[in-house]
């Protein structure tokens, strides 16, 4: 087991419901592109496959997915929309669990190798990845950039979302290179919902060093699943790395 919060069977029951917008066909066509594309005529894995918001997509564009999930309960939602012999998912952390197979495409989407909250684990994932990977497969992960610009000296939290529903604002540890992320959202009957989740955040260099680590070397790095260029006034990255042939 990882240091990774559990998702609850709450949290697992709404996730779909509020990640609508983000699993609309609209928003994921530039995501299934990037990826189908990588996964040529191969196989891809899913680390921490969730609901299957992006996995049952990529299935159904013809690339035959399977996927790893710690939370039971994020998995049995996913199994009510593909079952086994559609969507294999083992239960398990994605820093140590192996599944049969190699993959020409391993992935880990929407930030979530910050759920590691180790550097050693989340070098651990780079290596479970490798181990995956057949010759010249790609490991792709999405990750914001740490938004520390916008913290001036002494303020430890900056807001991330202002809306109608929803209050979202992370707060930082720098010398630990933690962050929490807490989340206050306005149910229909009017009533505040609070929520939080911890987080490891890495800088695209230090994932690249994670990646040399584990036999890996960047072939490509871009701000959106568009292919915008990378700059330094990137939020996000899609970072590809690949296993020398």
């Amino acid at each position: 087991m990882t240091s990774s919060d559990l998702w609850t069977r709450a949290t697992a029951d709404r996730y779909d419901a509020e990640e609508a917008e983000r699993s609309s066909a609209a928003f994921l066509e530039p995501n299934l592109a990037f990826l189908a594309d990588l996964a040529g005529d191969g196989r891809a894995l899913e680390f921490a496959i969730g609901t299957g918001r992006v996995g049952i997509p990529l299935r159904e564009r013809g690339v035959p997915v399977a996927g790893i999930e710690l939370s039971e309960h994020m998995a049995a939602v996913l199994r009510g929309k593909a079952d086994e012999d559609t969507l294999p998912v083992t239960l398990g952390d994605m820093a140590t669990t192996v599944v049969p197979g190699e993959f020409a495409l391993v992935y880990l989407v929407y930030n979530t190798i910050t759920n590691l909250l180790t550097q050693d684990e989340q070098v651990e994932c780079f290596r479970n990845a490798a181990r995956h990977l057949e010759p010249g497969g790609r490991f792709v992960i999405e990750l914001g950039v740490p938004p520390l610009r916008f913290l001036p000296p002494g303020q430890v939290a900056v807001p991330f979302d202002v809306s109608e529903r929803h209050l979202g604002f992370d707060t930082f540890d720098l010398a630990e290179q933690l962050l929490v992320s807490h989340h206050f959202t306005r149910d229909d009957d009017g009533h505040y919902r609070r929520g939080a989740s911890r987080h490891r955040y890495a800088w695209p260099a230090e994932l690249d060093l994670m990646a040399r680590i584990a036999g890996l070397a960047l072939e490509r790095r871009v701000a959106d699943w568009d292919g915008t260029p990378f700059t330094q006034d990137s939020t996000k990255h899609i970072s590809v790395w690949r296993k020398p042939v």
